[in-house]
């Protein structure tokens, strides 16, 4: 049990600009907010710019939304302790040190190009000449070159994913119904069984579907590390309203808790000796970019004793007016996107297959 001047103290000592509500109000705003314009007495629903309903029905877990503040977007999580939401926004620096993730990125992916091409033009040359023993290899340093591929593009695209979005107008269930079908296919080869439930009418609104389906692949990828074979991943989309929302549930370990109210800025954190598959984070930032450039919010909890779920929704817009371009890197060179993203809880022998 936490008491208030304990919460309130710890809000002080944070970095990152934040301020606690209860019951829809603000209570306290720490210092590193001095600036934003808050005050104890506002009512939180004012600022929301996204997550309004996600808010709304907020129980627990962390839960990423947008905020208007200052004349301008912030992004922030929220987490509940005791009777209080403590709402932590994204420093200013954060568009620094993602832009500065996105260079070292460009820096690399030449000479993974070249790795890639050599690794191409390899095997075929040597067909009819190799061990099952050497074959076995190639496909573990292919599998290899994949998961570089889906670290430097989660790297490129952290930089600018937020900011940029390529919308047109798609079926929306369809969309999502091709990306868990091509997925269950491929989970499959690690025992883990993907089942979908969707929407049965077609639903037309603004969406970029190669965005959406990375999102949806960092979750599933995510999800499959940490289960054993046997596992099983539930997923639904329904309706709510002029929300989309998406729920992705697994039978995993589940996230702890002292790692679940950073979950969306892992990469801020300090290097340290924790569970490699936990990553450094960036697909959770391309998960909530995902989420905010269709109008929408990211919620991750635990409703069971185990296991995690991830709630994304998205806003179904239909003007033409509001459609977005960018100039997007590909990341895939020709690949298949489902294996770049999976790539970490794949087997090898299905690069193999690829070659």
């Amino acid at each position: 049990m936490y008491e208030q001047k304990e919460i309130f103290e710890l809000l002080d000592l944070m970095a990152r600009p934040g301020f606690c509500v209860r019951d829809g109000k603000i209570v306290k705003v720490n210092q590193a907010a001095d600036g934003l314009f808050l005050s104890p007495g506002t009512e939180v629903c004012r600022l929301l710019q996204t997550g309004v309903p996600e808010y709304a029905a907020f129980q627990g877990g962390c839960l990423y939304l947008q905020l208007f503040l200052a004349g301008g977007s912030r992004g922030a999580s929220v987490t509940r302790v005791e009777d209080l939401d403590i709402f932590l926004m994204e420093p200013e620096s954060e568009a620094r040190e993602l832009n500065a993730i996105a260079l070292a990125a460009r820096e690399l992916r030449d000479p993974l190009s070249s790795l890639i091409a050599i690794s191409d033009n390899l095997l075929p040359s040597a067909m009819g000449e190799i061990s099952p023993k050497v074959e076995e290899l190639f496909a573990r340093m292919s599998k290899s070159l994949y998961q570089m591929q889906r670290i430097l593009g989660n790297m490129s695209d952290a930089g600018h994913s937020a900011a940029f979005s390529c919308q047109e107008t798609r079926n929306a269930p369809r969309v999502f119904q091709e990306i868990f079908e091509k997925a269950a296919v491929l989970l499959q080869t690690v025992d883990i069984q993907v089942r979908y439930e969707g929407l049965p009418e077609d639903i037309l609104c603004l969406l970029d579907a190669r965005q959406m389906e990375r999102a949806v692949l960092n979750i599933l990828s995510n999800s499959a590390k940490f289960m054993p074979r046997g596992g099983v991943i539930e997923a639904k989309l329904t309706r709510q309203n002029r929300f989309l929302q998406l729920s992705i549930q697994d039978s995993g370990s589940g996230i702890p808790e002292n790692i679940l109210s950073s979950i969306f800025s892992r990469y801020t954190r300090p290097l340290s000796l924790e569970d490699p598959r936990l990553g450094i984070g960036l697909g959770m930032v391309l998960v909530r970019s995902a989420a905010t450039a269709h109008g929408g919010a990211v919620l991750i909890d635990q409703p069971g004793e185990t296991g995690t779920r991830v709630t994304l929704t998205m806003e179904i817009r239909q003007s033409q007016d509001s459609r977005l371009h960018s100039l997007r890197t590909d990341i895939t060179g020709g690949r298949d996107l489902r294996l770049i993203e999976l790539s970490p809880c794949l087997p090898a022998s299905v690069y193999q297959k690829e070659r």
